[in-house]
C-alpha cells in the first residue's frame, strides 16, 4: 500500500488507517532521533488557535521553526477578524493565500473539516471542541509505543472526563485499531459516550466501564488520566459535583505493575499530585515532549518533504 501525505489534512483519527498511523510514527521516531533542521526551509505555517492553548500551539510552531520553516498566526480567535464576524470558511480561505500549511485550534465542533474544506492547503487539526484532537492522539500511540515497546496487546485505562474530553474520544477510536483491552474509569455522567462504545463492541475490542481507579490499577500496562474540563460544561453545579472525581497519589500506584506508566494530556489541574512526578510510573512530561517530534512527523509529510 502507497503511502502519501501530500496535501492531505489531517482531522479526524478516524480518517487514518492502521497502516498510515503506524508510518506517521515511524518518521517522528527517526526525527526524534537525527533532527532535519532545514527540511521545511522556505515553507510558511499558519498558526490559528481561535481557542486557547499551550502545548499544541507552541509545539507546533517550535515543531516548524526546528525544520527551518516560518510561523505567522494568532493565539487567541478575538485579535482575529472573527471578532468582527468573520466565518471560518472566509479567515482560512485567505489565510491559505498566505501560506503552506495551517495549524488550527476551534471551539466548535466541525471547524477542522470547514476549514479544510475553504483552502487547497493542508490543515492540522489541533482541536475542535469537544469533537477531535488527532495530533494529541498520534504523539500518545508514539508515547505508549515509545514506553511500552509496542501497542498491540496492552491493557490500557482512560480515567476522567472522557464525555466530553475529545482527547479520549480520538486516542480511543485510535486503540480500536489495535489489539488491546481497555478500561474506562469515570463518574457515569461523565464515561465514554454510548457511540463509541458501541463503535468498540462492532470492532471487537473488549472494554469495562469503572468508577475507582484503585480498581484497574494493577491490570493494566497504561493508565491515561485526564481533568474534568469546567470550560465544557453548561451548568457549574454538575461541574462542581465531579470535579474531584479522581486524584491519583503515589499510594494508590502501589500495587501498579512495574512497567505501567501514566499518562495525561495536560493540563493537570488537581487530578495527579506532584509527589506522582517523583515515581517511576510518571511519563506525562515526556509525552508532551514528544508532540514536537509527533508534529514535525506530520508537517514533513502533508508537505511532502518525508515519504
Amino acid at each position: 500500500m502507497k503511502i502519501d501525505f501530500r496535501g492531505k489534512s489531517i482531522i479526524s483519527i478516524s480518517d487514518l488507517s492502521k497502516t498510515e498511523m503506524l508510518h506517521i510514527l515511524k518518521h517522528a521516531e527517526d526525527l526524534k532521533k537525527k533532527p532535519q533542521p532545514k527540511m521545511l526551509s522556505g515553507k510558511i505555517m499558519a498558526s490559528c488557535f481561535f481557542e486557547p492553548s499551550t502545548r499544541t500551539r507552541l509545539s507546533f510552531e517550535t515543531a516548524m521553526e526546528r525544520l527551518g520553516g516560518q510561523v505567522m498566526g494568532f493565539a487567541d480567535g478575538k485579535v482575529s477578524s472573527a471578532k468582527k464576524g468573520e466565518t471560518t470558511w472566509d479567515s482560512m480561505k485567505i489565510i491559505g493565500q498566505y501560506a503552506d500549511v495551517i495549524a488550527m485550534r476551534h471551539s466548535l465542533e466541525g471547524a477542522a473539516r470547514r476549514a479544510s474544506e475553504a483552502t487547497n492547503k493542508p490543515v492540522l487539526n489541533g482541536g475542535d471542541g469537544a469533537n477531535q484532537h488527532p495530533t494529541q492522539t498520534l504523539l500518545d500511540l508514539f508515547t505508549i509505543k515509545e514506553c511500552q515497546k509496542k501497542i498491540n496487546g496492552l491493557h490500557i485505562a482512560v480515567a476522567g472526563d472522557l464525555k466530553y474530553g475529545r482527547t479520549t474520544h480520538s486516542l480511543t477510536q485510535a486503540l480500536a485499531k489495535f489489539n488491546i483491552r481497555l478500561y474506562f474509569v469515570a463518574p457515569d455522567e461523565l464515561q465514554m459516550p454510548k457511540y463509541i462504545q458501541e463503535e468498540l463492541k462492532k470492532a471487537g475490542v473488549k472494554f469495562s466501564l469503572h468508577d475507582k481507579i484503585e480498581n484497574i490499577v494493577n491490570k493494566v500496562d497504561i493508565l491515561y488520566m485526564t481533568r474534568i474540563q469546567a470550560e465544557r460544561f453548561a451548568d457549574q453545579m454538575e461541574y462542581d459535583r465531579v470535579k474531584n472525581a479522581f486524584v491519583l497519589t503515589p499510594s494508590m500506584l502501589i500495587k501498579a505493575k512495574p512497567n505501567m506508566r501514566v499518562m495525561h494530556p495536560l493540563p493537570r489541574v488537581n487530578e495527579i499530585t506532584p509527589a506522582v512526578d517523583q515515581t517511576k510510573h510518571a511519563y506525562y512530561f515526556e509525552q508532551a515532549e514528544n508532540g514536537l517530534y509527533t508534529r514535525q512527523a506530520l508537517l514533513g509529510l502533508v508537505l511532502g518533504k518525508l515519504k
